[in-house]
């Protein structure tokens, strides 16, 4: 009975994070301003980073926690860089 309600549990996370994923490509293609294509981008690396880690979860392999952990910190670099970007038009001073 448990192991049907983690694969239930999981089928729903991933079909919730594909949505958020959705949702933030659209805002990131559509967004007014460069701040919310930012925000957008920064959301998705995280619903990236999440689903990973369900598909991780359900099938056991290790890689899939690697390979989050590597969006994750590519993530959080290039957030860092647009920001500073958009704050001061250049990133390397």
């Amino acid at each position: 009975m448990s192991g049907l309600i983690l694969e239930i549990s999981l089928l729903v996370a991933k079909i919730f994070l594909t949505l958020a994923m959705a949702v933030t490509a659209y805002r990131m293609l559509r967004g007014p301003r460069a701040q919310d294509r930012v925000l957008a981008l920064d959301t998705m690396y995280v619903n990236a980073m999440l689903l990973l880690l369900v598909f991780g979860i359900g099938s056991g392999a290790t890689i899939y926690f690697e390979m989050a952990l590597v969006i994750g910190l590519l993530g959080f670099v290039a957030t860092v860089a647009m920001a500073k970007f958009l704050m001061r038009g250049e990133v390397i001073e």
